[in-house]
């Protein structure tokens, strides 16, 4: 195992099961799909219970995959498209820094997904156990990730996020 591969499994491992952890609070934490539908409704996410399921079901997924390394691209799009629908609906109003609930968190994770998609999961990874690491890697796991993500995130806004004038942010 090489310096990168422990690298690239440390961050693997912390990101994607923080992500996980996300979506797994969403499912059986608080309020649980219920409460998580009726936040998504407030915040101009609707229908609030779909994107309460979709959202947990892709957090969980995206993180679980990241932390494996299986299909690493589609997971590192997974966290820029997720990230991407967070900072816009609701840290954008709040600036650059978490510690005023700003969009600083999204970017890091989102900027993970695309980083390790890039570089590749390394050896230690589903990818490179099924020989798909030099495949995934480089550009085209750069522009799965980034643009497919950007995509994916851009379009789920276009289509669903409809605040009204108390919401708006």
């Amino acid at each position: 195992m090489t310096a990168f591969d422990a690298g690239s499994l440390l961050l693997r491992l912390i990101a994607g099961l923080t992500m996980a952890a996300h979506g797994y609070q969403k499912l059986f934490s608080g309020g649980r799909i219920p409460g998580t539908a009726r936040w998504f409704d407030s915040i101009g996410m609707r229908p609030g219970r779909l994107h309460a399921v979709v959202a947990a079901s892709s957090e969980i997924g995206a993180g679980l995959m990241l932390a494996v390394g299986l299909l690493t691209p589609v997971a590192g799009a997974g966290f820029v498209g997720l990230m991407l629908v967070a900072a816009w609906t609701v840290h954008r109003a709040n600036g650059f820094f978490s510690v005023n609930s700003g969009w600083e968190y999204n970017l890091v994770l989102a900027v993970i997904g695309i980083a390790v998609s890039t570089t590749g999961a390394g050896e230690w990874s589903l990818d490179g156990v099924l020989g798909l690491s030099d495949r995934l890697s480089g550009l085209t796991g750069f522009l799965i990730s980034a643009v497919g993500g950007l995509v994916a995130g851009a379009a789920l806004l276009m289509i669903f996020f409809r605040p009204t004038s108390s919401e708006s942010r």
